[in-house]
């Protein structure tokens, strides 16, 4: 049997790609947060509040509407993305401009009030969410047998990492939502309604969050507390990638996720923290982030 460093090929392959898979979960949820603060200027801790609601509504459409997974892959993005306008719309449009500590405990508390009115509704236990038939089973990868869904969401998410960066990066729209960012006053001179394209960027944001968590609710289980359990992972991805880098989250993300894969073979121990040491090491060395830029 092949080792390396103590440890057999097979365990250590087969930990890169549950790794490869964790940071699919970890990119996604990183770009919309990267978004909502690259654009909006908003540190939306509820990100994984709207993470956990795409999950349940995914699952509240088959139980109650007999609607699929296929369908709640679009359906639930919709509904959350639309719930995120009316949050952005009511609430968090009366703190532009402010401390972003404001925007921080307001999203705190839309948290509590989120996860609180679901754990009242369906209680603290996990709901069971079966993975669609088309995607079952394992495929033989030579080195390990990987879920056909696992391989999916590996899939699914590149490509959701890749479409938005190029509608970012590389659209007019993208480009007027970079320019609303560096010089609100001057695009809406130009009569671009800037306020408009926040609403809308926020509500991109909380729907990318709520598409993770259709993804995710094959594989986790659908509970209330599930977002909170990744949204600190999620803010150090962003952090490290660098605040408000579409590409830095998405790329951190993925790499991050192997990083905690292989630190579970190696040293197991660690693995709950290695994120944050990663973190802080990057913040004393350049502390804009691996792919942010420095000012002045």
């Amino acid at each position: 049997m092949i080792e390396i460093f103590g440890v057999p090929l097979v365990a250590l392959t087969g930990q890169i790609m549950l790794g490869i898979v964790n940071g699919a979960f970890y990119a996604v949820l990183s770009l919309g947060l990267a978004i909502i603060f690259g654009i909006v200027k908003v540190v939306n801790f509820a990100h994984g509040a709207f993470f956990m609601m795409g999950a349940f509504i995914a699952f509240l459409l088959l139980e109650n509407l007999g609607i699929g997974y296929w369908g709640a892959i679009f359906l639930a993005p919709l509904i959350v993305g639309a719930f995120g306008i009316v949050i952005e719309r009511l609430f968090l449009r009366r703190i532009y401009g402010l401390d972003p500590i404001y925007g921080l405990l307001l999203t705190f508390g839309m948290v509590l009030v989120i996860e609180g009115g679901f754990r009242v509704a369906y209680g603290s236990s996990g709901q069971i969410y079966t993975t669609p038939g088309a995607l079952r089973g394992a495929a033989d990868l030579g080195f390990m047998f990987m879920p056909i869904y696992r391989l999916f969401v590996i899939a699914a998410a590149v490509a959701i990492c890749v479409l938005v960066w190029f509608a970012i990066e590389r659209t007019s729209m993208g480009a007027k939502l970079r320019a609303a960012t560096e010089r609100p006053q001057l695009t809406q001179a130009f009569g671009i309604d800037v306020p408009l394209l926040m609403t809308l960027t926020y509500g991109g944001g909380v729907a990318l969050a709520a598409l993770a968590g259709v993804l995710a609710a094959p594989i986790q289980s659908v509970s209330p507390s599930m977002g909170s359990e990744l949204v600190i992972i999620v803010f150090a991805i962003v952090v490290i990638g660098g605040l408000g880098s579409v590409s830095g989250a998405a790329i951190t993300g993925l790499l991050l996720g192997v990083v905690e894969g292989l630190t579970k073979v190696f040293y197991s121990e660690a693995s709950t923290i290695i994120v944050f040491l990663i973190m802080a090491l990057v913040l004393l060395v350049r502390p804009a982030g691996l792919f942010g830029r420095e000012e002045g």
